[in-house]
Order: C-alpha cells, then structure tokens, then sequence
C-alpha cells in the first residue's frame, strides 16, 4: 500500500495550524541547538548563509548573531511573520515565504545552505536536497540536520508516543513503517546516500546529542504539541479526559526522569549531514 505524499498547501495549512505556539514554545528550545550548529558550521561576518524550512529562525538567528548575512524561507507565512519579529534588531536577517521544494533563487548564490528538521520533512526530500546543493555556491556547505536512530532515539517525541500508548492504548499513532517524514533520514547511512547522490563531495553525517530542558509536564505538552502536526493530531483524536489522563503519565515520566522533580532533560540523537557543493 502507498500512501500519497500531502500537496504543498496542505502541507502550508498544517503548518500554520500549529505555527504561532510553534514560535512560543519550541522556537526557544530549537534556538539552542541552532548556536550548536552555527559553531560547526563555523557561520560568522561575510557568510552568506540560506536557511530552508526555517520555521521562527532556530538556525537563521543564532546565524545572524554571528554576522552572517542570512535568508530564512518557510513555507508557512506565520513562521515567517514571527521570524521576522524576533529579527527586527537583525538587519542582516531576512525571512520570506518560499517552498523548499521549489526556492525561487539563482543557483550558485550562498556560501551555506542549512535546515534543521525542515527539508528533512518534506515529502520530496530528494528534490528538496537537490535545491539547497543548487543555490549553493561552489565550494560552499550544504547543511540537513534531522533526527537520528528512530523514535525511540527522539525522546521528546518519545516520551509523548510513549504516555499516550499507556494511557489510552487503543490511541491511534503513526506507523513505523514507513516512519513518520520527520524520521525519513533517520539512519545516518540514508542521509549519507541522499547528500551524495544530490551530486555533494566531502560528505560527513555526524550524530550529536541535542538535550531539551523541560520544566515541567505542562511545558512539555505545550511544546511537543506544537512541534509538529504529526503530534498535533494525536492529541487532536483524544477527549479532553484522557489528554489529562496522558499528562499524568507525562508528569509521572518526568519525575522519574528527575529523582521527582517536576522537570527533566530529554536527550535526541540528530543527524548532522555536511557536504562540498560542486
């Protein structure tokens, strides 16, 4: 059985559906994990650096802080509206509604072009990695950065799957096979082979840790439900009673986690795929 790939505007309403609490609460956490990536990449004054799939800037202003001169594009027009918001003391920032898939650019234009849990989701992600290498410049970096190993290797999607299946286990989740397009590129190997055959030399996919500070279970759910709207529509299908119900088990999970205090830290294994533009 094939399942057929969601049309760009559907995947636009999705998005936009979830992008204002998206901003409020996960962009925060993104942000820090984007300074760990801008250190990496080793982004500073004179780069001119793409950010695809951009969301609220996760990538793009940690990027601009560092004094490259960036273009965050999104497909979403309130990510974009947030972005720029949270940009308004960045002139060297820019954000603009444009389809990954399709980014209306010249080729050769950036020094580096980057994505972190953006171009990794779309639903034709070999189109997608064949358009970063293309507005890259020669010799430039072409940057995806997703989830690595799987679900169970995401423990802040993990912990959400894991409370709802106990909590009310008839709960409808995504199927593992095929995985969820957040976890398409999740073996490293797959990322490897995708870099390369979008014409990349140089290729190196390194897996880092990228820990999420929650401060509470209430924290937790306001984030991991505006992450993304695979989750969204998870707790779209339970009663008010049980998302209750798996916001104790959450509760309980964290405590665990934390020798009982209300919040933990959840570790995320993420693919950090490099390659040379040609």
């Amino acid at each position: 059985m094939t399942t057929q790939a969601p049309g760009t505007e559907q995947i636009r309403q999705a998005w936009e559906s979830v992008a204002a609490e998206f901003d409020d609460s996960v962009s925060p956490l993104t942000m820090r994990f984007g300074e760990t990536v801008v250190d990496r990449l080793d982004v500073g004054p004179g780069t001119t650096l793409l950010d695809i799939g951009a969301g609220s800037g996760a990538l793009a202003i940690p990027a601009a802080r560092r004094g490259a001169d960036v273009l965050a594009v999104d497909l979403a027009p309130t990510m974009i509206d947030r972005l720029n918001e949270r940009a308004r003391e960045l002139p060297n920032l820019r954000g603009q509604v444009m389809d990954g898939e399709h980014l209306d650019l010249a080729e050769n234009t950036f020094d580096v072009s980057g994505s972190i849990n953006g171009v990794t989701l779309f639903p034709h992600v070999d189109v997608g990695i064949a358009e970063m290498a293309r507005v890259t410049k020669p010799g430039g970096k072409v940057a995806l950065i997703g989830f690595a190993h799987g679900v169970a290797r995401a423990e802040f999607v993990a912990f959400l799957f894991a409370a709802v299946r106990t909590a009310v286990p008839d709960a409808v989740l995504p199927p593992t096979d095929p995985p969820p397009l957040p976890f398409q590129l999740a073996d490293p190997r797959t990322l490897r082979t995708k870099l390369i055959d979008a014409g990349l030399a140089d290729v190196s996919v390194e897996v880092t840790t990228w820990d999420i500070e929650v401060r509470s279970a209430a924290h937790y759910w306001d984030a991991v439900t505006a992450s993304n709207p695979i989750a969204a529509r998870v707790v779209a299908q339970l009663s008010p009673e049980q998302q209750m119900d798996v916001r104790r088990v959450i509760d309980g999970m964290l405590r665990e986690r934390s020798n009982g205090a209300p919040g933990a830290v959840l570790h995320n294994a993420m693919n950090l795929g490099v390659g040379t533009a040609g």
